[in-house]
């Protein structure tokens, strides 16, 4: 067992000021000297300890002391076997896990609904994603997590896949049946990388869904910024069991990770996890409380309906988070998009994310009474405002996967042309079009858009559903590639040449 009161990186940057150093190196503020206003206010010990790789500090390209030590201590408190310090937060560590096991053409299969970062590691690995569809939940219009069924059978349908990557929980707090789906994935002897930015303190309670080391997956990317305190960037990459190579991870890591971290960061992430480590089942304790409290209240406000315990067990939804409270406000004749703006701009409070029918709220281990009973005061007043309405706003089924022409690699480094929307049908398409809700690409880069797809956008553009992705904010237009024959379209033709 190690200390876990220890905080390496923290106690050596606390050494460093005291001892009064002269630095005569980089960052060139010279602790905050080349810049008084900003010292002035943000306080002149955090700019004394934005420091640089040196001796006393380690390197963390290749850690040695107190980087290495205080990695070592992470692993051991989440569970791992090895963990790994980010300050690129969780978007460099999934695209890391994908890296490390994905070689250019190599498949993976993955969530559709996969955060945007899963994308980029496809784009720079060159893997060969096989998607497979979320649940959907149609109350409240949003996706949830993958199941062991639907994994399984892409296994079958794929058992040259490298890895499967699985959200663990996602946004609104769903959970997948991550243990069974670990299963299924190594009785084929396929590593399970898993996108934690949501799950940062699932280790440290009972009550919260399982942590995918608890669940026995590969690797874990873990925003410790969103739910473990640390600062906004900083995360961990946590590793366990011999399925994937540690040296390798970290030689990828070091492809894309600045050589110039920032100790602030990194000292964040030393005295979070020292946190949860010594006292997260008490600060989880009382952030659940709170989640519940804000939870019943909200319950019991006429128009409004809170995601509770009564999805754990359908499909997709093997655990919730509680401390994610998703409000429906339709029947108060609100969108989400507008009821986050009512909040704003007269209450001064800001939910974490909005969408076609719902707000999020997140309660995090920084809440207290106070803004609890001031969140629930809003949703009250503006409840006895408006008259409780029957409103139906359209989300029809989504259209089905489109067919890949090309991989995504392919289709970002090709040349692209402009297009009116309304007459790309056939064309590959150069963007990723996403829906929210449910927050599933309608079409990816290198897939084939279908007038199944164009149709189910201008139905959504009608409800003013958010649709993200392309360069044209208003999707009038969208960039499709100059027309080449593809790799995949070479393979299916030496296949067909075969039969």
């Amino acid at each position: 067992m190690l200390d876990q009161r220890k905080t390496p990186i923290f106690t050596a940057l606390k050494r460093y000021v005291e001892e009064g150093v002269l630095p005569l190196h980089v960052p060139g503020h010279k602790q905050g000297r080349a810049l008084p206003e900003f010292r002035e206010y943000v306080g002149e010990r955090v700019l004394a300890i934005d420091l640089t790789c040196m001796p006393d500090l380690d390197n963390i390209c290749n850690p040695r002391s107190v980087i290495r030590e205080a990695e070592e201590l992470a692993a051991e408190a989440y569970g791992a076997d090895h963990a790994f310090f980010l300050v690129n937060g969780t978007t460099s560590g999934i695209q890391a896990m994908i890296l490390a096991l994905c070689n250019p053409g190599d498949k993976i299969i993955i969530p559709r609904n996969a955060h945007r970062s899963a994308l980029g590691g496809l784009i720079l690995s060159g893997a060969r994603p096989v998607y497979i569809e979320p649940e959907i939940n149609h109350d409240f219009g949003i996706s949830m997590g993958v199941t062991p069924e639907k994994v399984e059978r892409a296994l079958n349908e794929h058992p040259d896949a490298k890895a499967v990557f699985i959200i663990n929980p996602n946004y609104y707090g769903t959970a997948p049946a991550l243990k069974e789906i670990v299963e299924v994935a190594h009785r084929y002897n396929v590593p399970v990388i898993v996108d934690e930015a949501h799950g940062a303190h699932l280790k440290f309670h009972p009550a919260l869904p399982l942590s995918a080391m608890e669940a026995g997956a590969d690797l874990s990317a873990v925003s410790a910024h969103k739910l473990a305190g640390s600062l906004t960037q900083s995360s961990f990459l946590l590793a366990r069991g011999n399925r994937v190579d540690p040296k390798h991870l970290k030689a990828v890591l070091n492809l894309s990770q600045t050589t110039s971290p920032s100790y602030i960061l990194l000292a964040s992430l030393d005295v979070a996890r020292k946190q949860m480590a010594l006292f997260g089942h008490k600060l989880i304790e009382r952030a659940l409380e709170i989640a519940y409290f804000i939870r019943r209240e909200l319950s019991r406000i006429e128009g409004l309906r809170v995601l509770g315990e009564e999805v754990v067990g359908v499909p997709g939804c093997h655990a919730l988070d509680p401390t994610k409270i998703t409000v429906n406000v339709q029947d108060l004749g609100l969108s989400g998009y507008e009821m986050e703006n009512i909040l704003r701009r007269e209450y001064r409070i800001q939910v974490e994310l909005s969408d076609l029918y719902n707000v999020l709220l997140l309660i995090s281990i920084g809440d207290d009474w106070e803004m609890a009973r001031r969140v629930v005061a809003a949703f009250q007043d503006i409840a006895r405002q408006r008259p409780v309405k029957n409103v139906i706003r359209f989300c029809p089924p989504l259209p089905a996967i489109p067919r890949m022409s090309v991989l995504p690699r392919e289709a970002f480094y090709s040349q692209t042309r402009s297009v009116e929307l309304e007459y790309a049908e056939g064309e590959i398409s150069a963007e990723a079009i996403t829906a929210y809700p449910p927050g599933i690409p309608l079409v990816c880069p290198g897939e084939v858009i279908t007038r199944e797809i164009i149709d189910y956008v201008n139905l959504l553009k009608k409800e003013q559903a958010d649709l993200q992705g392309p360069e044209d904010p208003e999707l009038r237009y969208i960039r499709v590639l100059k027309r080449t024959v593809s790799l995949l379209e070479r393979e299916a033709v030496s296949r067909a040449g075969l039969a």
